[in-house]
């Protein structure tokens, strides 16, 4: 597996405009680059992805930016796409949402759009618990 721990380093692995990831990949940096990213190992995964074009058979990411986004799978916690999202198989998201007015729906070729609900914060809540007769109150951290 190959780790870039900062912005040279990946700088260093550019060519002619392109990054060729081959292989297992993993950023342990945030990273802005002008360059195009060819993905041979056909998954991406990462915590946040800002681009202009994402191709890629799978994604899997916490948040997706992106101008357009052409892909086989994308599970994601939160997707912003600008006028076009298409996919083979599904998407599974907790929102999705595009940036333009005039735009298109995401389309799932084989599959279909899921949206999740976000899992409940539970900081902060009351709650009771009887034990043995009494009853105990504690607040959530």
């Amino acid at each position: 597996m190959k780790i870039y721990r900062s912005q040279s380093e990946v700088e260093r692995d550019i060519k002619d405009e392109i990054l060729v990831i081959e292989g297992d990949v993993k950023f342990e940096c945030s990273i802005s680059i002008e360059a195009s990213i060819k993905v041979i190992c056909g998954n991406i995964n990462a915590r946040n992805i800002t681009a202009r074009n994402i191709t890629a058979w799978d994604i899997t990411a916490g948040d997706i930016t992106a101008g357009d986004i052409t892909a086989g799978d994308i599970t994601a916690r939160d997707i912003l796409y600008y006028a076009f999202c298409c996919v083979y198989k599904s998407i599974k998201c907790l929102s999705i949402k595009a940036k333009r007015e005039i735009h298109h729906e995401p389309i799932c070729l084989e599959g279909k759009l899921e949206i999740k609900e976000p899992e409940p914060n539970l900081s902060g809540k009351e709650v009771s618990v009887t034990l043995d007769g009494k009853t105990y109150r504690a607040k959530l951290l």
